[in-house]
């Protein structure tokens, strides 16, 4: 078992990279449900798909899922990714309950090998993201609009995310989260269908597919600029604000 010294030293050496100068009843006292408001900075616009759909009664989270990852199937070939050199489809892992989801772009190479998503450097430091915000990785959900690396890691193309979006609105349906955080301009963009920069994106909040959508930063972007981490912990802040004041029990 980890020493809870050092685990409390790590998150106080993150705080500190995220340029948080004091955590605790001044962090605390942003985070509406007690009268405090709505969240500074949200918005109302509406996005593609925002009507949410109902669960089958009787029927869980995680069987719907289970149901989606089969009808993807094990080797799908329904785009040209799957003979690019991928090694396996990378459907997403977490709570199949989970109130946050994050969405990021597509795989990597160390995603590709484990058939994880997120476990590479940038999904070391968004477990501290996640961490930072008082919630455990297995707490939330976590998935790719495309589910398949492409080669090199370059950018998703039109036909892929064609055949591939619709599993992630089918993910997003199973799931029903309360917020989802987009990671980064193509996740972002996709999902709101904007051709917006992601710094033009982030810092609102909209709603989409029955959800509240926050775009943030990548992970791999904070990996090579820092000095944005402030910013990726306003948009975190905002996530846990809008969890804070979820207090409505789910169907």
């Amino acid at each position: 078992m980890s020493d809870p010294r050092q685990q409390l030293a790590d998150h106080l050496r993150f705080y500190g990279e995220l340029g948080v100068s004091g955590v605790g009843a001044r962090e605390r006292s942003s985070v509406p449900g007690d009268g405090a408001g709505a969240v500074p900075g949200t918005s109302t616009r509406s996005a593609p798909g925002s009507a949410p759909a109902s669960r089958p009664v009787g029927v869980s989270g995680a069987e719907l899922l289970a149901a989606v990852k089969t009808e993807i199937g094990a080797d799908c070939s329904r785009c040209k990714l799957h003979a690019q050199g991928r090694k396996q489809v990378v459907f997403g892992v977490g709570n199949p309950d989970a109130d946050l989801m994050f969405v990021g772009e597509a795989p990597g190479a160390d995603e590709d090998i484990q058939g994880i998503p997120f476990v590479g450097r940038a999904g070391q430091l968004l477990t501290k993201m996640i961490e930072a915000i008082n919630l455990r990785r297995e707490d939330v959900y976590i998935a790719n609009v495309i589910k398949c690396r492409p080669p090199g890691n370059r950018n998703p193309e039109p036909d892929e995310i064609a055949q591939c979006e619709p599993f992630l609105f089918q993910q997003i349906d199973a799931i029903r989260p309360r917020v989802i955080v987009a990671l980064g301009s193509f996740a972002a963009k996709t999902l709101l269908r904007s051709e917006e920069s992601i710094s033009r994106l982030r810092g609102r909040v909209y709603d989409f597919h029955g959800a509240q959508l926050i775009p943030t930063f990548h992970p791999s972007f904070l990996l090579r600029s820092p000095d944005r981490k402030r910013d990726a912990w306003e948009d975190l802040k905002k996530a846990r604000a809008l969890l804070t004041a979820a207090v409505t029990p789910r169907e």
